[in-house]
């Protein structure tokens, strides 16, 4: 181990094997039906290897992990009581999160129900890596909150671009490229799909790592206010390439993950 501090990982864990076959197989599967988000998952642990085990040794390297890790707080019955987030000041993290769940018809907790009926070999042992697991998913409505990324299939691809270049994975990675491919069959090609995608991986890259932020204490603060501390830029060709979908008539491709 390479953190500055010591985590449980359960002796029976396996380390994820590269399987391309098996997520070529899923990814038929995700293509024929984009809310599919158990095909997500086997993806991106057919393709991920043992990246998940090195995201979690970055996170713990840095002062804010670690007190997180240590205090393990739960964030989806805090994420999902939204009494006390409309209550706090427009523009604020805590109130565009509830508008924005309510209006997708989204909860933290059905998002959990998702992920538990995977049958991803993560979920098979009770252990600090389950913990991280959790907590990347418990995060990714707010990486769409605090990045500017929509739901539908560009959003998501973008989103994806973004996460790939904050925790690596080819699986990941892959997700995107191809999501990308098939948003390009029906895109204008005045929207720049490909670009798009890449601006996602470059704002990614350039700012600092969501998975590392205290999310219960962003709540209160201005939206605007902690993109600018992350550095989190806007996504100019991807609301540019919305604008150009809509003037030709085209759906952007509504899609859930």
């Amino acid at each position: 181990m390479t953190s500055a501090i010591s985590y449980y990982v359960d002796p029976a864990r396996e380390r994820p094997k590269f399987k391309p076959l098996k997520a070529w197989k899923h990814m038929q599967k995700l293509i024929a039906d984009k809310e599919d988000t158990e095909q997500v998952f086997q993806i991106i642990e057919a393709l991920n290897g043992d990246q998940i085990r090195q995201d979690f040794e970055r996170f713990l390297a840095t002062e804010t992990g670690r007190k997180l890790f240590e205090a393990r707080t739960f964030y989806p019955p805090i994420l999902d009581d939204h009494e006390p987030l409309h209550a706090m000041d427009e523009g604020s993290v805590g109130r565009t999160y509830a508008e924005f769940m309510e209006r997708e018809g989204l909860t933290a907790a059905g998002l959990v129900a998702e992920s538990e009926k995977s049958t991803s070999s993560l979920r098979d042992h009770e252990d600090d890596l389950l913990w991280y697991g959790n907590r990347l998913r418990d995060t990714h409505d707010m990486f769409h909150i605090l990045t500017g990324y929509g739901r539908d299939a560009l959003g998501e691809a973008s989103l994806l671009g973004f996460t790939h270049s904050q925790h690596g994975g080819l699986g990941v990675s892959f997700i995107a490229f191809m999501g990308g491919r098939q948003i390009a069959k029906i895109a204008p090609k005045s929207a720049e799909i490909r670009k798009v995608i890449g601006e996602g991986r470059r704002n990614g890259k350039r700012a600092k790592r969501i998975i590392e932020q205290d999310i219960i204490a962003l709540l209160p603060r201005q939206i605007s206010e902690v993109r600018e501390e992350l550095e989190i830029e806007e996504p100019v060709l991807y609301k540019r390439a919305l604008e150009i979908f809509q003037d030709a008539g085209v759906e952007p491709m509504a899609a859930a993950a």
